[in-house]
């Protein structure tokens, strides 16, 4: 698990072009949005993306995926649980 966390973090890094973060700098449990990493919804898109590429995951709505993209912990607990690459 806690590599598949340290590839959602470089991958969103390298996704944002957040030059000046590393996967070191993001806290698992703290909030991906808002308070935390500060990302917005562009950011959420892009994050989507990100896991139907590379782990053909697809959100069934809005609320399922608020749930996911919590934070680095409940994204990786998602993945795991639904990735079908």
């Amino acid at each position: 698990m806690e590599e598949l966390k340290l590839q959602l973090k470089k991958q969103i890094i390298e996704a944002l072009n957040l030059l000046d973060i590393t996967p070191d700098d993001i806290d698992n449990a703290a909030p991906l949005f808002n308070e935390g990493l500060g990302l917005d919804s562009i950011d959420a898109l892009e994050i989507v993306m990100i896991l139907d590429k590379n782990y053909g995951i697809k959100f069934a709505d809005k609320e399922q995926s608020k749930l996911a993209l919590k934070s680095i912990d409940t994204l990786a607990e998602y993945v795991s649980a639904h990735r079908t690459k």
